[in-house]
């Protein structure tokens, strides 16, 4: 079982109606739901948490995760409004205005906290960078890190950060916990001032992922690096596309029964890593974060 650990919201994507007026579509988002609803459409047994709403935005968000076969069991419900993500494209490219002042997920505290029984759990996205559900994440990331196998993306969105210090340091304290970090090189480099992503292997960080956008992405262990090419396709928008490849490397785990810190490094990486690339290929092939179920693939 995995556990994805963040936000969930509503982006309201660039449209156009049928008059040719500019016009936004409600649809689920996320990058930490993202990552479930990709997991459970690959098959993986997938639980997520999250600070949600009752109110009609938290609706369609809990029958996106149910119609993904994700298990919202660990959810913190609240009467709190749903945190609503403006995107606007540019060649492909998203940008986002958020509105998150006092929403479900932004509220979520420490005392919040589920009981984890998973496997493994993973944690990103903008629940990371404001208060009080970014020191929960981190709790829950720190609690649990030295008994369960812990994957973190920080999907760096610095349109959204206010105190970059403090951020950077949160950030570096949750990546420095993690068996797993995933990072893309524009992430990367806004975080350090660098693309070199062996800095980031330690004794317990054993896995970096470092990926390249249309160049794929580079497994590094302390054993050396190794390229795992990007499958190429006409790209629509690359909404989603990261967080998809994080459910695919993590389902490519599941499927080897390597979702433990035992096990990570006696897994097949370039496997788990090219189930990813092929999954978000399939993401960026459609508009919007729609990740592929199985047979897709």
């Amino acid at each position: 079982m995995i556990l994805c650990c963040g936000e969930a919201l509503i982006d309201m994507l660039p449209r156009q109606s049928t008059n040719g007026e500019d016009c936004f579509a409600p649809l689920a988002g996320g990058a930490v739901m993202n990552t479930a609803v990709a997991l459970g459409r690959l098959g993986a047994n997938v639980q997520f948490f999250s600070g949600l709403s009752n109110d009609l935005f938290g609706e369609i968000l809990k029958d996106h995760l149910a119609s993904s076969k994700v298990d919202t069991s660990p959810v913190h419900w609240s009467d709190d409004p749903t945190t609503l993500a403006f995107v606007k494209l540019v060649d492909g490219h998203a940008s986002y205005a958020f509105y998150d002042e006092n929403t479900a997920g932004r509220l979520l505290s420490v005392d919040d906290l589920p009981e984890v029984t998973a496997d493994a759990l993973f944690f990103g996205g903008i629940s990371l960078v404001v208060e009080p559900c970014a020191t929960a994440y981190e709790t829950l990331l720190l609690r649990d890190s030295a008994s369960r196998l812990t994957m973190i993306d920080p999907n760096v969105r610095p349109s959204f950060i206010k105190d970059e210090d403090r951020y950077r340091a949160r950030i570096n304290k949750m990546m420095a916990a993690s068996d797993i970090v995933k990072t893309s090189d524009e992430d990367l480099d806004w975080l350090t001032g660098s693309t070199d992503a062996t800095s980031l292997l330690s004794s317990k960080t054993k896995v970096v992922l470092l990926t390249r956008g249309a160049d794929g992405v580079t497994i590094l262990t302390e054993a050396g690096s190794t390229d795992v090419p990007a499958q190429k396709v006409d790209v629509v928008d690359t909404v989603g596309a990261g967080d998809t490849f994080n459910a695919g490397f993590l389902a490519g785990l599941s499927q080897q029964n390597c979702l433990s810190q035992s096990a990570l490094l006696g897994a097949d990486l370039v496997s788990a890593a090219e189930l990813g690339a092929k999954a978000a290929a399939i993401t960026v092939s459609r508009a919007g974060a729609n990740p592929p179920w199985a047979n897709e693939l």
